[in-house]
């Protein structure tokens, strides 16, 4: 059985909005119908992930707002523990990525894809920016997010 992690930090609830949306997603019934395959989906706020978390999940789903034009320091702290431990050992597995933005959100996309890239994760689906307030296509693409990242690791594309 896949397992997806997903790590995640909330300042205002928004983010754990599209979290709960995603996660809703990956752990959709058609999923195991289509496939055969049930994925397992934990998740954990990034304060509370560890190497192991990272080490045992075969894909990744990020989530973060976009604090000062960059990612929550929550989930740049993440990454400071567990970079390095998982780097050779996580290589090519599947990741997503969602961010709450006020703003554009493109400064903390291009954040947190440089360090994806360098643990040489793949990206499987185009990060998705909601930004402004919530809107049901925001909570919509993230629960298709989740779908589209849990049923290509169950049908093994990913």
């Amino acid at each position: 059985m896949p397992t997806i992690l997903v790590v995640y930090h909330s300042g205002s609830g928004s983010t754990t909005r599209l979290v709960e949306e995603a996660v809703e997603g990956a752990r959709s019934p058609e999923i195991a119908e289509a496939t055969g395959v049930t994925v397992d989906v934990r998740v954990l706020l990034a304060c509370d992930a560890v190497v192991g978390d990272v080490m045992t999940a075969d894909g990744y789903l990020l989530a973060t707002p976009e604090n000062f034009g960059y990612m929550s320091g929550a989930l740049k702290d993440f990454f400071d523990r567990t970079y390095y431990p998982c780097l050779d050992h996580t290589r090519g597995r599947p990741y997503g990525l969602l961010v709450k933005a006020g703003g554009g959100g493109t400064a903390a996309v291009d954040a947190v894809v440089p360090l994806a890239s360098g643990l040489a994760w793949r990206p499987v689906v185009e990060p998705l920016v909601a930004a402004g307030d919530l809107t049901s296509d925001h909570l919509m693409a993230a629960r298709e997010l989740g779908s589209t990242l849990a049923g290509g690791m169950a049908a093994g594309l990913w």
